[in-house]
């Protein structure tokens, strides 16, 4: 596999094209967003918003169709203006059923408009090539009035939550087989009767006084933690020694959750509009492997600089960015 942990410079339609098939797990990319702008280190400026999705959102989500992996996924990260154009080509080439995730990134920042709401977050696109891909699913500690909240067994001491065991859309997706009685109740359960069963004798089972309705008792002690969920305010921008000089940097923080929920540990990881090179750094501090493409020469100087710096905090705790990933979480 060429180029593998490397920066290369070039058109990337063109470098796309030199990728052999199905050999990336994880594509993310952060294109251009079509604002009309020149920016420093890229040219944003379009004919047209169809000349923008036509002549080049299609070409690159093409060439990244073929090149992904079966379990692979694509994560495409835009603003909310240009978020409908993405949607219509990923249709058109993964389908619409391989739509997997949008995700809201709190972002924060200072959009503001006398004639509109202030835009506070960024959108980001999921989608996979076949059915089944990969996804690691990503948790957060319960806090302490998280563990206030929950309830306490009266036996074990021990902290619980409950969750629904009935289906109340029984019509949406019939399951006659999941369609029985228990305790008086003849509804569509969400797991077999035997399973049922199980979950009683287990002592795993939380019956409604009123209607006898059972719930699912789950202990915060054999859980990994909240699942997170599609709304992500917890990743703060960039912050510090962090930031680097490239107007649409990324924090390190949010690609390393990106990379560890869509690809596995030694999966390629690819970027083919890499600017300040993230995606690689955060490829290294999660231990994938990383191509990256840039017309920019700009933004690649940066990245190798940053690598350097990541090379020595592996070895010093006192780094600054391993203490922002620390702060938060990673």
């Amino acid at each position: 596999m060429k180029n593998v942990n490397e920066y290369v410079i070039g058109n990337s339609i063109d470098l796309l094209k030199n990728v052999e098939d199905s050999v990336i797990d994880l594509i993310y990319i952060d294109p251009p967003y079509c604002t009309g702008r020149d920016f420093y280190h890229f040219d944003d400026r379009f004919q047209s918003s169809e000349d923008y999705r036509e002549n080049f959102i299609r070409p690159m989500l093409k060439e990244c169709h073929r090149i992904l992996t079966d379990v692979g996924n694509i994560v495409i990260h835009v603003e909310p203006k240009i978020s409908h154009h993405i949607r219509i080509v990923l249709d058109d080439i993964f389908g619409e059923r391989r739509f997997k995730n949008e995700i809201v990134w709190v972002s924060g920042g200072n959009h503001k408009s006398k004639n509109q709401l202030q835009r506070h977050h960024d959108t980001i696109i999921v989608y996979q090539k076949k059915p089944k891909s990969i996804y690691n699913s990503e948790h957060k500690e319960y806090s302490q009035e998280d563990v206030n909240k929950a309830k306490t067994c009266k036996q074990t001491k021990r902290k619980y939550v409950t969750n629904a065991l009935v289906n109340r859309q029984p019509d949406v997706v019939p399951r006659p087989n999941l369609r029985y009685d228990w305790n008086g109740n003849y509804l569509q359960w969400y797991v077999s009767k035997e399973r049922m069963q199980k979950l009683h004798d287990d002592d795993k089972l939380e019956y409604s006084s009123n209607s006898g309705i059972p719930r699912v008792k789950k202990y915060l002690d054999e859980l990994d933690g909240i699942p997170i969920k599609d709304v992500w305010s917890d990743v703060k921008q960039i912050q510090g020694n962090e930031k680097l000089d490239y107007a649409t940097q990324k924090p390190v923080a949010l690609l390393n959750r990106i990379l560890k929920m869509f690809s596995n540990e030694d999966s390629i990881v690819l970027d083919p509009c890499a600017g300040s090179g993230t995606v690689g750094r955060s490829a290294i501090l999660t231990n994938r492997r990383y191509i990256l493409f840039d017309i920019n020469e700009s933004g690649k100087n940066l990245f190798e600089k940053s690598t350097k710096t990541i090379t020595l905090q592996e070895k010093n705790e006192d780094n600054p960015l391993l203490k922002i990933l620390k702060v938060q979480g990673y």
